[in-house]
């Protein structure tokens, strides 16, 4: 196969063109390609007074700071959530990706937390967000599984920090134990799967089979390995045991992929954008 992306664009069309289903991953790359990016000026402009408070550098790894008081941690949490949740309407990259798919059979499971699929206009009945949404919070200990719709909370606590603190009637509490509250995050064994998280799971998993043997496409976007068993390692599995797959990934950092697939992959290490545009004319 040639290298030249044009040869690799005009492959890609005929191969979405032609397939039945198509299988949409995304990882957080897709969403900084889209522009929702943890560092950088990004991260800087929102963060101005947390960065020379607490000397923190990228929205990833605070998400891992231990903050003194809970008061200071959601003041935190709220402008996180805020500036990837709330803040940003869709951006054009998932408006492309769904022009994309729209009219053929397709699902979509991520790992991203931003709900930038919905707001594309992908159905949610359509959507597996295996790792949460920034939208809800739960009990930290995950003492029930009950999700807590965060928006109205989360723009008050915004709008009332001061000096990198919120005050403590704001500060979340689980209605049930009392104790403290997360985002709606998977970062350990207390990650609550609500009935929608299941009801989810059983449409991927319905997807999957009804799609097993099928003409189908498996569109990889932005995964890297930080949880490459989710998505990353079973689109190479099930592209490898489907003779009618293509794997089409873009990826600008990992774009290598198994041996076994060599022929039935197309990569992009071109901007993601570029390369969805190219593909959708």
């Amino acid at each position: 196969m040639k290298n030249d992306i044009e040869t690799r664009i005009q492959l890609a069309q005929k191969t979405v063109s032609d397939a039945e289903y198509i299988l949409v991953g995304g990882g957080a790359g897709l969403s900084a390609a889209a522009g929702i990016e943890y560092s950088g000026k990004r991260f800087i402009e929102n963060f101005a007074p947390f960065i020379e408070k607490y000397g923190l550098t990228d929205m990833y790894s605070s998400g891992f700071y231990s903050f003194p008081t809970q008061e200071e941690r959601w003041a935190y949490w709220a402008k996180h959530i805020f500036v990837n949740r709330y803040e940003p309407s869709s951006t054009p990259l998932y408006r492309e990706l769904y022009e994309w798919v729209k009219d053929k059979k397709y699902f979509v499971i991520t790992t991203n937390v931003d709900s930038q699929f919905e707001k594309a206009g992908f159905s949610t009945n359509k959507i597996f967000e295996v790792q949460g949404n920034y939208g809800y919070l739960q009990c930290s200990k995950g003492c029930h599984d009950t999700l807590y719709d965060n928006e109205k909370l989360v723009k008050s606590m915004v709008q009332k920090t001061v000096n990198c603190k919120i005050s403590t009637e704001l500060v979340p509490k689980c209605p049930v134990c009392g104790g403290d509250v997360d985002p709606h995050l998977r970062i350990n064994q207390y990650f609550v799967q609500d009935k929608s998280w299941y009801q989810s799971n059983k449409a991927y998993n319905d997807f999957l089979k009804e799609s097993e043997g099928k003409k189908i496409v498996y569109l990889e976007m932005g995964i890297g390995f930080n949880t490459p068993g989710i998505i990353r390692y079973p689109f190479e599995q099930m592209t490898y045991h489907n003779e009618k797959a293509m794997l089409i990934r873009l990826n600008r950092e990992h774009p290598e992929g198994a041996k076994e697939n060599r022929n039935k992959t197309i990569a992009f290490t071109e901007n993601m954008q570029d390369v969805v545009v190219g593909i959708k004319k």
